[in-house]
């Protein structure tokens, strides 16, 4: 049996689209600003895709699902994370657990870690640890400019 671990960091500045709703770990958080991107902007999601990708040495989220390619203008993030855990699954490898750390000053997250971690944990199949910290005002992340996401997925290989 091989364990081989990924990490995956996705930074999404917030829309200027009034109406572009936030999606983070597949949960929609009403009354926030959503996140600017070519599919649905879901950090949360795009950092455990590439997390996976990486413990199964598939490259990164924009080889399989590239920015330029209108087929994935405002995509699901979770149909994509879906299709990523399906890649690795051919190439023989099962997700044992994952952990993602959000990075935002705002909006408060800490209420929705709990649904964001059941939700990715019915993708992966697996137990995925969620957590939610601010920037402390330090950066762009520390002005609420966006949103950061840092993603670790264990594999195992038989």
């Amino acid at each position: 049996m091989t364990m081989r671990i990924g990490q995956g960091l996705e930074i999404h500045p917030f829309s200027d689209d009034p109406h572009r709703p936030l999606l983070l770990g597949g949960v929609r958080i009403e009354g926030a600003r959503g996140l600017a991107g070519h599919s649905d902007a879901d950090a949360v999601c795009h950092a455990l895709s590439d997390a996976v990708l990486g413990a199964a040495g598939l490259g990164d989220l924009g080889r399989h699902f590239p920015d330029t390619d209108p087929r994935w203008a405002g995509a699901d993030s979770v149909v994509l994370l879906t299709e990523v855990v399906r890649l690795a699954a051919d190439q023989g490898f099962a997700c044992v657990s994952a952990d993602c750390t959000v990075v935002a000053e705002a909006p408060r997250l800490a209420p929705h870690v709990d649904a964001m971690a059941a939700k990715l944990s019915s993708v992966l199949g697996v137990p995925v640890s969620v957590k939610a910290t601010r920037a402390e005002g330090l950066g762009a992340l520390g002005r609420a400019e966006g949103v950061a996401c840092l993603s670790v997925a264990l594999l195992e290989q038989a």
